[in-house]
């Protein structure tokens, strides 16, 4: 008998992609579709629900032939988070646009919010900062507009989620949301798993058409019309990207780190009462957020920086150059001196969360050419990576390695600075898609073809990068860059996070 299959699925930001992986882990097929979006105005980004589900279905079919469907035994989907879209319950049909993590659009709207004096109490229950990333103020942004009287949503006809929900209530039934992805919704209680009354009210959104928060692995609808994969194939695990890449790297209990970095980035651990030494609170830079939920919910603290690849292709766009030819350029300057990159495009993340600071490149001297601002442009990512394990320290926890992924990170001289400026080594894995690989292992645990001991066994591979600047120069590109970022902040003064 041939061996079973596990499908996983990635929909992210700028693609949708699969793996095929057998019982020992590896993969026997892949395939992939590109995504496009849209930015109406400036700071505004969309994507088409309906072509986010063909990306899905071109990808499974590139990936999957008819001879292979027959042997898949389990589907995961790994979703990109915050991402909010609307539809109608009975027929399905999306009615609005999907906003991205990325979108801005809603940053009066969050003012108004603080300013009556509401962010605290939504940090304390939700364990994220009051920011246009999340998904509760898109989702008060486009009731607004197409239920303003709140009248459909009260009736349950209409259905407010992320995109692994959508994705979900194209194989019918009972509309679902997966732990993890809905912790990021801004809407639930952290600490328990569920819809809070308060963040509710708060924002507006009418708890009957919110989709069911259940485990990371289901109950879930089964596949249905998703050629080529027979109809009744189960979907047994969902998670959030980041999180998936989490769990990939074995990291199943708190003290490991990692960094997955792709169009922004997210740094990433699990956090329990005894991580955390010398009495320190979690610093409020970091966001606390449900990693998964298996036989039990799992918290983890979180970094979210908003622009790292998309930095790299900003600016090889902007020199006329792809971003290979970027990183190529940038590998030719030893050092980028006193010249800095900070990506504000939409404002900044973790730490900072400052919904209003802008771009910036400053230090610029008549000396500093085209391969001067290639390397800050690269150097940028791990400055950013860098503030926020500095944060993650300052919350009293350890981190004595940093696990890698992302395409970025196949970069060896990006690596070698991230290990330079946040001091420890750096652990690159050979695998690249690491956020379909964490739900194809969580799949197979559900499935009853993995065990956490077996996957805790895995070879991985990959290679490490170790710190070779001494601590004075250390601190010194650091402070360097706290100084441009500061100015990205309207600031003269070394920024604090």
């Amino acid at each position: 008998m041939a061996s079973p299959l596990i499908l996983a699925i990635d929909q992210g930001t700028g693609s949708s992609k699969c793996l095929l992986v057998d019982e020992r882990g590896e993969v026997v097929a892949r395939g992939g579709a590109p995504l496009g979006q849209s930015t109406p105005q400036p700071g505004w980004v969309e994507q088409d629900p309906e072509e986010i589900w063909a990306s899905v279905r071109t990808a499974v079919a590139a990936c999957v032939t008819a001879e292979l469907a027959a042997r898949v035994v389990a589907v995961g989907f790994s979703t990109q988070r915050e991402s909010c879209v609307i539809w109608d319950r009975k027929t399905g049909k999306a009615l609005t646009p999907l906003l991205s993590w990325q979108d801005q659009r809603t940053e009066d709207l969050c003012a108004g919010i603080r300013a009556r004096g509401q962010g605290a109490i939504i940090r304390e229950k939700s364990g994220l900062p009051l920011d246009p990333m999340f998904t509760a103020v898109k989702a008060k942004w486009l009731l607004d507009r197409i239920d303003p009287d709140r009248q459909r949503a009260r009736a349950g006809d209409i259905v407010i989620g992320t995109i692994d929900s959508f994705l979900l209530s194209r194989f019918g039934g009972e509309a679902f949301v997966e732990a993890g992805n809905a912790s990021r919704m801004q809407l639930v209680n952290v600490g328990i798993a569920e819809y809070d009354e308060v963040l509710l009210d708060i924002f507006d959104i009418p708890r009957a058409a919110l989709p069911r928060i259940v485990p990371s692995i289901g109950p879930f609808p089964a596949c249905r019309d998703f050629a080529p994969i027979p109809d009744g194939v189960p979907v047994r695990a969902i998670m959030a990207d980041s999180h998936s890449a989490l769990f990939a790297h074995g990291a199943y209990k708190p003290g490991p780190i990692k960094a997955t970095q792709g169009t922004g980035s997210s740094v990433m651990g699990l956090f329990d009462s005894t991580s955390v030494r010398g009495g320190n609170a979690l610093h409020p830079g970091l966001c606390l957020t449900l990693a998964w939920w298996i036989d039990k919910p799992m918290l983890g603290f979180e970094g979210n920086i908003r622009s790292a690849g998309s930095t790299i292709l900003w600016m090889a766009d902007l020199l006329g150059i792809d971003p290979g030819e970027l990183a190529r350029l940038a590998a030719t300057c030893e050092d980028a001196g006193n010249v800095y990159v900070v990506p504000g495009f939409n404002g900044l993340g973790a730490p900072w969360w400052d919904g209003n600071a802008v771009g910036t490149i400053s230090g610029v001297t008549l000396g500093a050419g085209r391969s001067v601002i290639a390397r800050a442009t690269i150097d940028s990512l791990a400055h950013q990576i860098a503030d926020v394990v500095d944060v993650v320290r300052q919350s009293g926890l350890v981190v004595d390695r940093l696990h890698v992924d992302g395409g970025p990170t196949r970069n060896d001289q990006l690596m070698q600075f991230e290990a330079d400026m946040t001091g420890v080594t750096v652990a690159r894995t050979d695998t690249a898609e690491l956020s379909a690989m964490g739900v194809a292992h969580l799949a197979g645990i559900a499935e009853g073809i993995f065990t956490f001991a077996g996957l805790s066994r895995m070879d991985r591979g990959g290679r490490s990068f170790t710190p070779v600047l001494d601590e004075k120069a250390r601190m010194a590109k650091r402070l360097g860059w706290r100084r441009a970022v500061a100015r990205s902040l309207g600031s003269v003064a070394p920024a604090e996070p």
